[in-house]
């Protein structure tokens, strides 16, 4: 029950903290966009390669 009601809580206060800061909200995240893209790039990429290299090393052992 306490759960319950903290949860509420911070719904009700995260809803008026959205209202009251709504430009820096977005302003954030226009600045965090670029960011997680270019990290999740990097990360696809990384696995991708590595993929590659497990396909070329079996390829390697089967030939």
């Amino acid at each position: 029950m306490k759960t319950l009601i903290g949860g509420a809580i911070g719904a009700v206060l995260g809803l008026i903290g959205l209202a009251i800061w709504w430009k820096p909200f977005l302003q954030l995240l226009a600045g965090s966009i670029p960011i997680m893209l270019l990290l999740g790039g990097g990360l696809a990429l990384y696995l991708g390669f590595d993929e590659l290299k497990d396909t070329w090393k079996n390829e390697k052992k089967t030939s």
